[in-house]
């Protein structure tokens, strides 16, 4: 994957900066009850490095390619002032589906989390369902089962809860391959398959669209090595694009709706609503939806928000090593670019 190559802060200034928080969650999602993150102030304002601890140095990487490119770089031209949202369901029980959505004012998408280990598809049905009942006929479902079913398993499901009229399914299948062949056994029913993990998750990240595996790609400017990155990628796969995060805080969460106002066609609500998840955030001004939609704009970062939600010292000490890890390795390509004039 490529970055945009600029100067480099420097490793001195970057820790200088930093600071590791850990924010609760209201909802236990993706198997933490606390979202973890490191936050740098740059000269173009905050910006959020907050690879998911599970993912080594190599992967990590464009998460801190994006974080500098937020932080150091002018965001490009932004032709909207708000994006519209969906809600994000993660794998709860029916009876707790309602308090969840509440806290999505204004959202006519759902995207719900479905494959859920340890769950089974009558546990995907019912949360389904009861999602459906609440928004109504008119709004949009879409189910995100991250890589979750084989092929066999995603066929089956989909088929199972296609009467809930759903807008697409993102990332039925871990492997390109199966997500190619999923696609051809369900085109016949007019549900759309969503790339995500295919496309930030492997060394090229337009496979997925040169092969013929996704109706459309999800986005997430941190993971494809920052706003410029995403662009590019966004321009040469041709293909229509919704914009996520991956459980930021706000400062992350700007990051994806500058993304997101910086693309000219959005024909899908943006998964830019996951602050809704936590339970503070660093900010006093949260990027949380508003009639469906979140304003683009930078937060300010509340330092008393900050200093309540430090980490403790054992995870800060892990994040700032991490970090020294993650910018060597940032170096290294920065110069094995240069070298090879990329």
């Amino acid at each position: 994957m490529a970055f945009t190559h600029r100067p480099l802060p420097t490793l001195t200034e970057l820790l200088a900066s930093a600071s590791v928080v850990s924010l609760p969650l209201n909802t236990r999602f993706r198997g933490v009850d606390a979202r973890e993150a490191l936050i740098l102030r740059g000269p173009e304002g905050a910006t959020e490095f907050s690879p998911f601890v599970e993912y080594d140095d190599v992967e990590s990487l464009a998460w801190l390619a994006g974080a500098i490119d937020f932080g150091w770089v002018p965001t490009p031209a932004l032709l909207r002032e708000s994006v519209a949202v969906n809600a994000t369901l993660p794998a709860v029980a029916p009876s707790a589906v309602v308090g969840v959505l509440a806290r999505y004012p204004g959202c006519r998408t759902i995207k719900v989390k479905v494959a859920e280990r340890g769950q089974t598809l009558d546990d995907d049905l019912a949360r389904v369902r009861e999602a459906r009942a609440i928004l109504g006929s008119e709004g949009r479902i879409r189910l995100d089962a991250n890589g979750g079913w084989n092929v066999d398993e995603a066929e089956k499901a989909i088929h199972a809860l296609a009467e809930y009229d759903l807008e697409y399914v993102e990332q039925p299948c871990p492997s390109i391959d199966d997500l190619w062949e999923i696609r051809q056994r369900v085109k016949y029913m007019g549900i759309p398959i969503a790339a995500d993990e295919s496309v930030r998750k492997v060394d090229d990240p337009l496979e997925v669209a040169r092969r013929g595996a996704a109706d459309l790609l999800v986005i997430k400017a941190q993971p494809l090595g920052g706003i410029h990155s995403a662009l590019d990628i966004v321009e040469r796969a041709g293909l229509p694009v919704v914009v996520s995060s991956a459980l930021d805080s706000s400062i992350g969460i700007a990051m994806g709706a500058h993304l997101a106002a910086s693309i000219p066609v959005l024909e899908y609500d943006c998964g830019l609503a996951t602050a809704a998840l936590l339970t503070t955030d660093v900010t006093a001004e949260p990027l949380i939806p508003v009639d469906g939609a979140i304003p683009v704009r930078r937060p300010t970062l509340d330092e008393s928000l900050v200093q309540q939600s430090l980490a403790a010292p054992d995870r800060d000490a892990w994040w700032r090593d991490r970090l020294t890890r993650v910018y060597g390795l940032l170096v290294e390509l920065s110069e094995s670019s240069g070298r090879h004039g990329a």
